[in-house]
């Protein structure tokens, strides 16, 4: 393990059922292929003592909490107190997941766009970074991030980035991150991998999103933390770099932009 190049996996969930009573040995594959740390996602924020105590229980596992934009209509809306009190978690590195989806709850963009605005100004109030779904909505996606931005800087990740080439100019104009997930990978996705080559290399991190999203050769089957080796391994190949200096970079990108994460492991 310790001539394989470090990666993290920023953006998993390792509290849904596929991987109940496996926990150990996801972690243990995943230290073999190189990854060495993983931040899992809290979508509805009831679930929160969950994904806190499996961050707690492995050293390896960091975490974040929101509320996912296609729950936002089911789950009670949030506070930013609510999301500063959580932060307070030595473990807890970022905000959210949230954003907006309007491929499948389009009706409920008005409380999507409350939403998440409560949760960007939780990012400023924390120095955290926003953590962002976005499908369907790149308008009003760039339109709410730059506006609130220019109210207050805050960093975010474009998680599992798979938009336009136009949201993807305007959230790296202000400075924020793209986060290239198996979708990358798959045989269909050049105007996609078109889009990461032309972005700045130091913004740029790698995830699963696991369960789902599995890179080829697992695409079909539940996608796991070590298997964010396979889609480093693509990046590496749309910037043209050996894999050993693609994962140093998106190592040193996930320290810049996660670094409550990155200061936890030098004091561990």
């Amino acid at each position: 393990m310790s001539n394989t190049p470090q990666i993290t996996d920023s953006h998993c969930h390792l509290d849904f059922p596929d991987f109940d009573g496996q926990l150990d040995d996801i972690v243990a594959r995943a230290a073999d292929a190189g990854v060495t740390r993983m931040v899992t996602i809290c979508t509805r924020l009831r679930n929160e003592p969950a994904i806190r105590a499996i961050a707690e229980a492995h050293a390896p596992i960091f975490y974040a909490a929101g509320t996912h934009p296609m729950s936002a209509a089911d789950e009670p809306l949030t506070s930013v107190d609510e999301l500063v009190a959580l932060a307070q978690h030595p473990k807890f590195v970022g905000i959210g997941e949230t954003g907006l989806d309007y491929h499948y709850t389009s009706e409920s963009a008005a409380v999507q766009k409350q939403s998440l605005r409560i949760h960007i100004e939780a990012a400023q109030r924390t120095g955290l970074p926003l953590i962002i779904h976005s499908r369907a909505a790149d308008d009003d996606m760039a339109r709410i991030l730059t506006d609130e931005f220019r109210n207050a800087p805050y960093s975010c990740v474009m998680h599992c980035f798979s938009s336009s080439a136009q949201l993807a100019k305007a959230t790296l104009d202000l400075g924020f991150y793209l986060s290239m997930s198996g979708i990358a990978a798959f045989p269909k996705s050049q105007e996609l991998r078109g889009i990461f080559a032309v972005a700045p290399i130091d913004r740029i991190l790698v995830e699963t999103d696991a369960p789902y999203l599995a890179p080829p050769p697992y695409r079909g089957k539940r996608n796991e933390p070590a298997y964010t080796a396979f889609t480093a391994k693509k990046g590496a190949e749309i910037f043209g770099l050996p894999y050993e200096h693609f994962a140093a970079q998106t190592q040193a990108n996930f320290d810049r932009l996660f670094s409550k994460a990155a200061r936890y492991k030098a004091a561990a």
